[in-house]
């Protein structure tokens, strides 16, 4: 029976990046703060309340408020935002779930009225649900910050680059011009965001005024500053002007919450944390359950013997994703409205009959999912800080700028998470007012012996766990973080939500197509759809499917002081660096 062993020597001393990919970045080192982000400026927030003595969880947060100055497209205060924090004192992980719920008076029957069947279009302001990202900035703050800096000092810099204004990316700068239709069309207040009625240019300098003051609110009243008041009803007022029902209550009652992480122990090595439903990090999980059983059944050889990116590496890490999938996409939900069976899912005997369904020749024809009570448009970042604590963090709009409605004079759009719902009252993630949809975004950490190993995590809808596992597996043989996010990946059709082109908000099928991006050779391409997979080829700003992602390991010197080492996604605008 094959054994797994991971080889800590590659893992802790791995080949130099130039050696593996043709990359243009190298790791990025430090003994003090690190932060990476898929924005540079953004990525200079974070450092900047790093220098005044805050901590990761200060940090994280002033990232993610200048991320929605640097990068709208993928996030911002109208959407929702989740949290991992690694507490180096205590060694413990604690989860925050910042997502909101669907408004009250919203239910099947009102949507099915207006003529819509399988799902709540991503344009239709009914699939909006309440903004958790501005009570998760507070609450991280509070329960998770080094209380050395104020919420002020945190939200200076965004309200810095807003009103003085940022030159747009160029990868930002094109999902923006093909969001402007979207823009200008679910409000009337696109030109909020949108220079001289156009979207931005590479390079040209946008300013958000009306955000500034949302932020401003926010610092002056906390949670109440969004949640009452005028953001508020500047909310309630749009969505009800296009027939969708939240209303100031809605608003008024949201909360954080605070969660216990689920987590998955790799050859008996590495712990992997996962904030829990009704967010999709168990997908990552169960693919790693069920990873680990293929190898112990003696299904393959272990995964770190093959050759990196094989087809038949390739073919192992495809078939156990599409099993883990068809079991979230099942039973994933708001835990306070259905039950979610996590503990029997990450059961080592449901684990084990799942990997009983891999087939080393071919493809599984109709992956569905199992009965265990029986047997990506987002930014991530990663935050660490001179104390060893550190923050993994995303936020997102959902599709892309969301719904593209813009509140009056308040410089956001609001996301379209509710377009996740199913609209048949028997599925366990049907729309229910009061409920949070299936979410897509998660931030992973790792441990080793109860010491941080990585604080990691790659955006993009469905494509998320995806990359949880193609990453981690890419460090455990040896990549360094760099090099880990360089290497070439794959997507099963899961995809991500895209309101431009109309489509769903719902999971693609997970028996169809498998995308590759450029980098992967056209023989094991062809190897690959001789086992039954549908490959399809992908590249340029397609590549986009293949999520961006930011890694932070923590390693040891020799001297006994840790060293932060990060690695910052080639297929973004960011990077990663150290305070000095």
């Amino acid at each position: 029976m094959p054994s797994i062993s991971i080889d800590w020597s590659k893992v802790n001393n791995p080949e130099p990046i130039f050696q593996r990919f043709a990359s243009r970045r190298s790791v990025v080192y430090g003994t003090k703060g690190m932060v990476s982000s898929s924005q540079p400026l953004a990525t200079e927030a974070g450092l900047e309340v790093l220098r005044k003595g805050g901590n990761a969880a200060d940090a994280a947060v002033a990232t993610s408020v200048a991320l929605n100055v640097t990068e709208p497209s993928c996030c911002g205060i109208g959407g929702d935002a989740f949290c991992l924090f690694y507490d180096a004192k205590t060694k413990e992980v604690k989860a925050l779930n910042g997502s909101g719920r669907a408004p009250a008076k919203l239910n099947i029957d009102y949507i099915l009225e207006r003529g819509l069947k399988s799902s709540i279009p991503l344009t239709d302001l009914n699939s909006v649900t309440v903004p958790g990202a501005a009570a998760a900035w507070i609450d991280t703050i509070e329960n998770f910050g080094s209380r050395s800096v104020s919420v002020a000092e945190i939200f200076e810099p965004a309200i810095r680059l807003a009103e003085e204004g940022v030159p747009v990316s160029e990868i930002h700068s094109w999902a923006w011009q093909r969001s402007e239709g979207l823009i200008k069309k679910a409000s009337l207040n696109g030109d909020e965001m949108l220079l001289n009625g156009k979207a931005p240019l590479p390079g040209q300098i946008m300013k958000f005024p009306n955000l500034a003051k949302t932020f401003r609110e926010v610092v002056a009243h906390g949670k109440e500053g969004f949640y009452k008041g005028r953001v508020a009803q500047a909310i309630v007022d749009l969505i009800q002007s296009k027939g969708g029902l939240m209303d100031l209550d809605d608003l008024a009652n949201h909360k954080t919450t605070f969660v216990e992480p689920i987590k998955y122990t790799y050859a008996n090595e590495v712990t992997v944390y996962e904030c829990p439903p009704n967010g999709q990090g168990i997908t990552a999980l169960i693919a790693l359950g069920i990873l680990e059983n293929i190898q112990d059944q003696g299904l393959s050889k272990p995964l770190l013997e093959m050759e990196h990116n094989s087809p038949e590496y390739l073919h192992t890490l495809i078939e156990a994703l599409r099993l883990a999938f068809a079991d979230s996409q099942y039973y994933v939900t708001d835990p306070d409205v259905e039950h979610i069976p996590v503990e029997q899912l990450l059961s080592k005997e449901y684990l084990a009959s799942r990997a009983k369904l891999f087939d080393a020749k071919g493809t599984n024809p109709r992956v569905v999912h199992g009965n265990p009570a029986n047997s990506s448009d987002t930014v991530y970042f990663s935050v660490t800080d001179q104390w060893g604590n550190a923050c993994s963090y995303i936020q997102s709009n959902y599709a892309g700028f969301g719904t593209g409605a813009i509140p009056k004079g308040c410089g956001f759009t609001l996301q379209n998470r509710g377009s996740g719902f199913v609209l048949d009252i028997n599925h366990p993630n049907a729309l229910k007012g009061g409920k949070r949809p299936y979410h897509t975004i998660i931030p992973a950490l790792a441990t080793k012996d109860d010491e941080l190993f990585l604080s990691y995590g790659v955006m993009g809808g469905f494509m998320q766990p995806q990359g949880h596992v193609q990453v981690l597996l890419n460090v455990l043989r040896g990549f360094t973080p760099q090099a880990a996010l360089d290497a070439p990946r794959f997507c099963i059709s899961a995809g991500t939500p895209d309101a431009e082109s109309s489509s769903t908000g719902l999971a693609g099928d997970i028996n169809s197509e498998v995308y590759f991006e450029d980098g992967f050779s056209k023989e094991t391409v062809e190897v690959l759809r001789g086992m039954g997979h549908d490959a399809r080829v992908i590249s340029g700003f397609s590549r986009g499917l293949m999520g961006r992602g930011q890694v932070i390991q923590k390693l040891q010197d020799p001297s006994g002081r840790f060293v932060w080492a990060a690695g910052s996604d080639l297929r973004a605008d960011g990077h990663a660096a150290a305070q000095i």
